[in-house]
Protein backbone atom coordinates (compact mmCIF):
# COMPACT_ATOMS: atom_id res chain seq x y z
CA UNK A 1 0.00 0.00 0.00
CA UNK A 2 1.11 3.61 -0.64
CA UNK A 3 2.89 5.09 2.19
CA UNK A 4 4.13 1.57 3.98
CA UNK A 5 8.10 2.05 2.82
CA UNK A 6 6.93 -0.80 0.25
CA UNK A 7 7.76 0.28 -3.91
CA UNK A 8 4.97 -0.97 -6.18
CA UNK A 9 7.22 -0.34 -8.81
CA UNK A 10 10.89 0.74 -9.83
CA UNK A 11 10.09 2.92 -12.60
CA UNK A 12 9.89 6.44 -10.81
CA UNK A 13 6.91 8.74 -10.70
CA UNK A 14 7.79 9.72 -13.67
CA UNK A 15 7.73 6.73 -15.64
CA UNK A 16 5.62 7.09 -19.34
CA UNK A 17 6.34 10.52 -19.41
CA UNK A 18 8.83 11.15 -22.56
CA UNK A 19 11.29 13.75 -22.84
CA UNK A 20 14.15 15.34 -26.13
CA UNK A 21 16.96 16.59 -24.87
CA UNK A 22 18.70 18.67 -27.20
CA UNK A 23 22.35 18.22 -26.19
CA UNK A 24 24.17 21.33 -24.48
CA UNK A 25 26.27 21.56 -21.14
CA UNK A 26 26.05 22.07 -17.74
CA UNK A 27 22.27 23.00 -16.69
CA UNK A 28 20.57 21.63 -19.06
CA UNK A 29 22.02 18.01 -19.22
CA UNK A 30 21.65 17.63 -15.37
CA UNK A 31 17.76 18.77 -15.47
CA UNK A 32 17.18 16.17 -18.19
CA UNK A 33 19.16 13.75 -16.21
CA UNK A 34 17.14 14.17 -12.98
CA UNK A 35 13.85 13.75 -14.65
CA UNK A 36 15.32 10.58 -16.22
CA UNK A 37 16.38 9.69 -12.81
CA UNK A 38 12.60 10.01 -11.64
CA UNK A 39 11.70 7.46 -14.46
CA UNK A 40 11.02 9.75 -17.28
CA UNK A 41 12.68 8.04 -20.95
CA UNK A 42 15.16 10.90 -21.79
CA UNK A 43 16.11 10.86 -25.54
CA UNK A 44 19.18 12.91 -25.64
CA UNK A 45 19.97 14.49 -29.14
CA UNK A 46 23.66 14.46 -29.50
CA UNK A 47 25.19 16.10 -32.12
CA UNK A 48 28.15 14.81 -34.36
CA UNK A 49 31.45 15.99 -33.02
CA UNK A 50 30.24 16.35 -29.62
CA UNK A 51 28.27 18.94 -27.59
CA UNK A 52 32.05 20.95 -26.45
CA UNK A 53 32.27 19.63 -22.85
CA UNK A 54 36.17 17.94 -22.46
CA UNK A 55 34.75 15.06 -21.22
CA UNK A 56 35.12 11.48 -21.65
CA UNK A 57 31.42 10.17 -22.31
CA UNK A 58 32.08 7.15 -20.38
CA UNK A 59 31.91 9.23 -17.33
CA UNK A 60 29.67 12.06 -17.76
CA UNK A 61 27.49 11.10 -15.12
CA UNK A 62 24.59 13.66 -16.16
CA UNK A 63 23.58 11.71 -19.07
CA UNK A 64 22.88 8.51 -17.16
CA UNK A 65 19.35 7.07 -17.59
CA UNK A 66 19.26 8.03 -21.10
CA UNK A 67 19.06 6.92 -24.49
CA UNK A 68 20.92 8.92 -27.44
CA UNK A 69 20.74 9.33 -30.95
CA UNK A 70 22.86 11.36 -33.06
CA UNK A 71 21.70 14.17 -35.54
CA UNK A 72 22.74 16.64 -37.94
CA UNK A 73 20.25 19.60 -37.10
CA UNK A 74 22.13 21.50 -39.71
CA UNK A 75 20.39 19.05 -42.59
CA UNK A 76 16.98 19.67 -43.09
CA UNK A 77 16.79 15.25 -42.23
CA UNK A 78 17.75 16.18 -38.63
CA UNK A 79 15.67 18.97 -38.09
CA UNK A 80 13.25 16.29 -39.48
CA UNK A 81 13.83 13.92 -36.94
CA UNK A 82 13.74 16.44 -34.04
CA UNK A 83 10.40 17.99 -35.06
CA UNK A 84 9.13 14.00 -35.46
CA UNK A 85 10.58 13.68 -31.96
CA UNK A 86 8.67 16.36 -30.52
CA UNK A 87 6.03 15.17 -31.97
CA UNK A 88 6.02 12.24 -29.55
CA UNK A 89 7.21 13.80 -27.15
CA UNK A 90 5.83 15.77 -23.32
CA UNK A 91 8.59 17.94 -22.59
CA UNK A 92 11.63 19.29 -24.83
CA UNK A 93 14.84 20.95 -23.39
CA UNK A 94 17.24 23.14 -25.22
CA UNK A 95 20.28 24.99 -24.04
CA UNK A 96 21.15 26.98 -26.59
CA UNK A 97 20.94 31.36 -26.76
CA UNK A 98 17.93 33.13 -27.37
CA UNK A 99 16.70 32.14 -31.37
CA UNK A 100 19.20 29.60 -31.92
CA UNK A 101 16.39 26.90 -32.11
CA UNK A 102 14.32 29.18 -34.36
CA UNK A 103 17.12 29.78 -36.84
CA UNK A 104 17.40 25.75 -36.83
CA UNK A 105 13.58 25.31 -37.34
CA UNK A 106 13.42 23.42 -34.01
CA UNK A 107 11.92 26.11 -32.13
CA UNK A 108 9.02 26.10 -30.07
CA UNK A 109 6.62 27.02 -32.60
CA UNK A 110 7.97 24.69 -34.75
CA UNK A 111 7.79 22.14 -32.34
CA UNK A 112 4.48 23.00 -30.94
CA UNK A 113 2.94 23.51 -34.52
CA UNK A 114 3.61 19.42 -34.50
CA UNK A 115 2.41 19.31 -30.91
CA UNK A 116 0.31 21.63 -29.46
CA UNK A 117 0.24 19.84 -26.03
CA UNK A 118 4.77 20.11 -25.67
CA UNK A 119 6.06 21.65 -23.12
CA UNK A 120 9.07 23.74 -24.61
CA UNK A 121 11.91 24.00 -21.59
CA UNK A 122 14.50 26.79 -22.66
CA UNK A 123 17.61 26.81 -20.10
CA UNK A 124 19.74 30.12 -20.84
CA UNK A 125 21.62 32.15 -18.31
CA UNK A 126 20.33 35.72 -18.79
CA UNK A 127 16.55 34.43 -20.05
CA UNK A 128 14.59 34.88 -24.01
CA UNK A 129 14.46 38.52 -23.06
CA UNK A 130 16.37 41.44 -21.91
CA UNK A 131 19.29 43.84 -22.54
CA UNK A 132 22.14 40.81 -22.22
CA UNK A 133 19.85 37.96 -23.62
CA UNK A 134 21.93 37.30 -26.64
CA UNK A 135 25.19 37.81 -25.05
CA UNK A 136 27.21 34.82 -23.66
CA UNK A 137 28.34 34.09 -20.34
CA UNK A 138 28.71 31.71 -17.59
CA UNK A 139 27.51 31.01 -14.26
CA UNK A 140 29.83 32.97 -12.20
CA UNK A 141 28.76 36.37 -14.15
CA UNK A 142 24.76 35.48 -13.35
CA UNK A 143 24.79 34.61 -9.89
CA UNK A 144 27.14 38.00 -9.80
CA UNK A 145 24.38 40.71 -10.79
CA UNK A 146 22.11 38.78 -8.99
CA UNK A 147 23.58 39.66 -5.54
CA UNK A 148 24.15 35.87 -4.70
CA UNK A 149 27.86 36.13 -5.35
CA UNK A 150 28.33 39.20 -3.40
CA UNK A 151 26.82 37.35 -0.11
CA UNK A 152 29.63 34.43 -0.22
CA UNK A 153 32.77 34.66 1.33
CA UNK A 154 34.91 36.63 4.24
CA UNK A 155 34.67 40.88 4.11
CA UNK A 156 37.85 41.40 3.84
CA UNK A 157 38.65 39.10 0.57
CA UNK A 158 37.21 38.64 -2.79
CA UNK A 159 33.72 36.64 -3.10
CA UNK A 160 34.20 32.93 -2.62
CA UNK A 161 33.01 31.21 -5.72
CA UNK A 162 30.85 28.28 -4.93
CA UNK A 163 32.02 26.39 -7.83
CA UNK A 164 28.97 26.23 -10.66
CA UNK A 165 26.40 24.88 -7.90
CA UNK A 166 24.46 27.95 -6.89
CA UNK A 167 23.55 29.18 -10.22
CA UNK A 168 23.99 26.45 -13.32
CA UNK A 169 22.31 23.82 -10.93
CA UNK A 170 19.87 25.24 -7.77
CA UNK A 171 19.36 28.64 -9.96
CA UNK A 172 19.09 26.91 -13.41
CA UNK A 173 18.46 22.92 -13.74
CA UNK A 174 15.94 22.85 -10.35
CA UNK A 175 14.05 26.05 -11.65
CA UNK A 176 13.65 24.36 -15.06
CA UNK A 177 12.63 20.99 -14.28
CA UNK A 178 9.74 22.44 -11.61
CA UNK A 179 8.92 24.85 -14.36
CA UNK A 180 8.66 22.29 -17.02
CA UNK A 181 6.54 19.63 -14.47
CA UNK A 182 4.41 22.46 -13.55
CA UNK A 183 3.51 23.04 -17.44
CA UNK A 184 3.39 19.21 -17.59
CA UNK A 185 0.34 19.14 -15.48
CA UNK A 186 -1.13 21.54 -17.13
CA UNK A 187 -1.17 20.46 -20.31
CA UNK A 188 -2.53 17.32 -19.02
CA UNK A 189 -5.27 19.28 -17.52
CA UNK A 190 -5.63 21.25 -20.02
CA UNK A 191 -4.62 19.91 -23.16
CA UNK A 192 -1.83 23.12 -23.88
CA UNK A 193 1.57 23.04 -23.84
CA UNK A 194 3.44 25.93 -23.21
CA UNK A 195 7.04 27.70 -23.00
CA UNK A 196 9.14 27.58 -20.14
CA UNK A 197 11.71 29.99 -19.81
CA UNK A 198 14.27 28.79 -17.16
CA UNK A 199 17.00 31.89 -16.85
CA UNK A 200 19.84 31.32 -14.08
CA UNK A 201 19.48 35.04 -13.38
CA UNK A 202 15.55 34.59 -12.00
CA UNK A 203 16.31 31.47 -10.05
CA UNK A 204 19.43 32.41 -8.48
CA UNK A 205 17.61 35.71 -7.13
CA UNK A 206 14.68 33.69 -6.05
CA UNK A 207 16.60 31.95 -4.13
CA UNK A 208 17.43 34.94 -1.86
CA UNK A 209 14.05 35.56 -1.16
CA UNK A 210 14.35 35.13 2.25
CA UNK A 211 17.40 36.78 2.70
CA UNK A 212 15.57 39.85 0.78
CA UNK A 213 12.94 39.65 3.29
CA UNK A 214 15.52 39.68 6.26
CA UNK A 215 17.19 42.70 4.68
CA UNK A 216 13.68 44.62 4.66
CA UNK A 217 13.27 44.17 7.67
CA UNK A 218 16.33 45.78 8.85
CA UNK A 219 17.93 42.03 10.20
CA UNK A 220 20.08 41.47 7.34
CA UNK A 221 23.25 43.84 6.32
CA UNK A 222 24.01 44.27 2.53
CA UNK A 223 27.78 43.27 3.06
CA UNK A 224 29.72 39.61 3.26
CA UNK A 225 30.67 38.45 6.61
CA UNK A 226 28.36 40.62 8.75
CA UNK A 227 25.31 38.29 8.96
CA UNK A 228 23.82 35.51 11.30
CA UNK A 229 23.90 32.46 7.98
CA UNK A 230 27.08 34.03 5.86
CA UNK A 231 29.88 33.26 8.61
CA UNK A 232 29.44 37.00 10.76
CA UNK A 233 28.19 35.08 13.38
CA UNK A 234 30.95 33.07 15.31
CA UNK A 235 28.75 29.98 16.10
CA UNK A 236 28.03 29.84 12.18
CA UNK A 237 30.74 28.93 10.63
CA UNK A 238 34.18 26.66 9.43
CA UNK A 239 37.42 26.15 11.91
CA UNK A 240 40.51 24.94 11.21
CA UNK A 241 41.68 21.88 13.37
CA UNK A 242 44.85 20.82 14.21
CA UNK A 243 45.57 18.73 11.10
CA UNK A 244 44.78 21.45 8.44
CA UNK A 245 41.14 20.11 8.76
CA UNK A 246 37.80 22.08 8.79
CA UNK A 247 34.53 21.53 11.44
CA UNK A 248 31.62 23.43 10.22
CA UNK A 249 29.37 25.13 13.27
CA UNK A 250 26.00 26.02 13.10
CA UNK A 251 25.15 26.07 16.73
CA UNK A 252 22.24 28.92 16.22
CA UNK A 253 19.58 28.21 18.72
CA UNK A 254 20.44 28.27 22.69
CA UNK A 255 20.06 24.88 23.56
CA UNK A 256 22.65 23.85 20.67
CA UNK A 257 24.92 26.84 21.49
CA UNK A 258 24.88 25.30 25.42
CA UNK A 259 25.57 22.15 24.54
CA UNK A 260 28.61 23.12 21.74
CA UNK A 261 30.48 25.50 24.13
CA UNK A 262 29.97 22.35 26.74
CA UNK A 263 31.53 20.02 24.47
CA UNK A 264 34.03 22.30 23.03
CA UNK A 265 35.19 23.23 26.83
CA UNK A 266 34.75 26.75 26.66
CA UNK A 267 31.49 27.32 28.56
CA UNK A 268 33.52 28.69 31.36
CA UNK A 269 35.38 31.23 29.17
CA UNK A 270 33.02 32.09 26.39
CA UNK A 271 31.44 35.35 26.15
CA UNK A 272 27.34 35.23 26.02
CA UNK A 273 26.11 34.64 22.63
CA UNK A 274 24.18 37.48 22.49
CA UNK A 275 26.78 39.60 23.51
CA UNK A 276 27.34 41.19 20.01
CA UNK A 277 30.38 43.53 21.03
CA UNK A 278 32.20 40.76 22.14
CA UNK A 279 31.68 38.03 19.21
CA UNK A 280 35.31 38.45 17.74
CA UNK A 281 36.66 37.77 21.18
CA UNK A 282 34.05 34.19 21.05
CA UNK A 283 35.11 33.65 17.66
CA UNK A 284 38.88 33.55 18.38
CA UNK A 285 38.11 31.38 21.80
CA UNK A 286 36.37 28.90 19.28
CA UNK A 287 39.22 29.24 17.05
CA UNK A 288 41.74 28.73 19.67
CA UNK A 289 40.24 25.52 20.54
CA UNK A 290 39.26 24.01 17.35
CA UNK A 291 43.18 24.36 16.65
CA UNK A 292 44.00 22.37 20.12
CA UNK A 293 42.49 18.78 18.22
CA UNK A 294 42.59 17.10 14.83
CA UNK A 295 39.00 16.50 12.61
CA UNK A 296 38.61 13.32 13.46
CA UNK A 297 39.01 13.67 16.91
CA UNK A 298 36.49 16.85 16.95
CA UNK A 299 34.23 14.51 15.25
CA UNK A 300 34.38 11.84 17.84
CA UNK A 301 34.06 14.74 20.85
CA UNK A 302 30.72 15.77 18.79
CA UNK A 303 29.17 12.51 17.72
CA UNK A 304 25.99 11.77 19.23
CA UNK A 305 24.81 15.23 20.19
CA UNK A 306 23.03 18.45 19.16
CA UNK A 307 25.77 20.71 19.05
CA UNK A 308 24.90 21.31 15.24
CA UNK A 309 29.05 20.29 14.68
CA UNK A 310 30.28 18.33 11.26
CA UNK A 311 33.49 17.47 9.61
CA UNK A 312 34.00 19.38 6.33
CA UNK A 313 34.44 16.52 4.23
CA UNK A 314 35.87 16.55 0.76
CA UNK A 315 34.34 14.84 -2.39
CA UNK A 316 35.52 11.15 -1.98
CA UNK A 317 35.50 11.73 1.65
CA UNK A 318 31.76 12.32 1.96
CA UNK A 319 30.37 8.54 0.40
CA UNK A 320 32.23 7.30 3.42
CA UNK A 321 30.36 8.78 5.87
CA UNK A 322 28.07 6.89 8.32
CA UNK A 323 25.11 8.19 7.62
CA UNK A 324 25.13 8.99 3.93
CA UNK A 325 26.71 5.02 3.94
CA UNK A 326 23.72 4.03 5.67
CA UNK A 327 21.05 6.11 3.80
CA UNK A 328 23.06 5.07 0.33
CA UNK A 329 22.97 8.41 -0.61
CA UNK A 330 25.80 7.62 -3.17
CA UNK A 331 25.91 4.74 -5.26
CA UNK A 332 28.72 2.93 -7.50
CA UNK A 333 27.01 1.81 -10.82
CA UNK A 334 29.24 1.83 -13.99
CA UNK A 335 32.27 1.62 -12.22
CA UNK A 336 31.19 5.47 -10.68
CA UNK A 337 30.56 6.22 -7.09
CA UNK A 338 27.63 8.70 -7.66
CA UNK A 339 25.35 10.73 -6.43
CA UNK A 340 21.45 8.43 -6.13
CA UNK A 341 18.45 9.89 -7.18
CA UNK A 342 16.53 12.42 -4.83
CA UNK A 343 14.39 12.62 -3.26
CA UNK A 344 13.21 9.24 -2.58
CA UNK A 345 9.89 8.12 -3.05
CA UNK A 346 7.82 5.35 -0.95
CA UNK A 347 5.89 3.68 -3.90
CA UNK A 348 7.44 4.69 -6.90
CA UNK A 349 11.19 5.28 -6.37
CA UNK A 350 13.75 6.56 -8.43
CA UNK A 351 16.53 4.46 -9.94
CA UNK A 352 20.54 4.68 -11.90
CA UNK A 353 18.99 2.09 -14.91
CA UNK A 354 21.84 2.97 -16.90
CA UNK A 355 25.45 4.24 -17.44
CA UNK A 356 26.22 7.51 -19.06
CA UNK A 357 24.36 7.32 -22.23
CA UNK A 358 26.61 6.95 -25.42
CA UNK A 359 26.19 9.51 -28.10
CA UNK A 360 24.34 7.81 -30.66
CA UNK A 361 24.39 4.03 -29.02
CA UNK A 362 20.63 3.73 -28.60
CA UNK A 363 19.20 4.81 -32.46
CA UNK A 364 17.76 1.45 -33.28
CA UNK A 365 16.30 1.07 -29.65
CA UNK A 366 14.23 4.52 -29.88
CA UNK A 367 13.31 4.26 -33.50
CA UNK A 368 11.07 1.30 -32.71
CA UNK A 369 10.00 2.53 -28.76
CA UNK A 370 9.24 5.76 -30.69
CA UNK A 371 7.53 4.72 -33.95
CA UNK A 372 10.37 6.72 -35.57
CA UNK A 373 11.45 4.45 -38.78
CA UNK A 374 13.26 7.54 -40.16
CA UNK A 375 16.10 7.07 -37.57
CA UNK A 376 17.01 3.85 -38.89
CA UNK A 377 16.53 4.67 -42.21
CA UNK A 378 19.70 6.99 -42.11
CA UNK A 379 18.24 10.22 -42.60
CA UNK A 380 19.04 11.51 -39.10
Amino acid sequence: MPGTGTPTTGNGPLSGVKVVELAGIGPGPFAAMLLADLGADVVRVDRPGGSGLAIDPDYDVSNRNKRSVLVDLKSPEGVAVVLDLAERADILIEGNRPGVAERLGVGPEACRERNPRLVYGRMTGWGQEGPLADRAGHDIGYIAVTGTLGMIGKPDEAPAVPANLVGDYAGGSMYLVVGVLAALQHARTHGEGQVVDAAIVDGASHLAAMIHGMMAAGGWQDRRGANLLDGGCPFYGNYETADGGYMAVGALERQFYDEFVALLGIEDEAPGRKDFARWDELRTAIADRFRTRTRDEWTAVFAGSDACVAPVLSLREAPHHPHLAARGTFVEHSGITQPAPAPRFSVTPGAIRSGPAQPGAHTAEIAADWDLPRLVEGDG
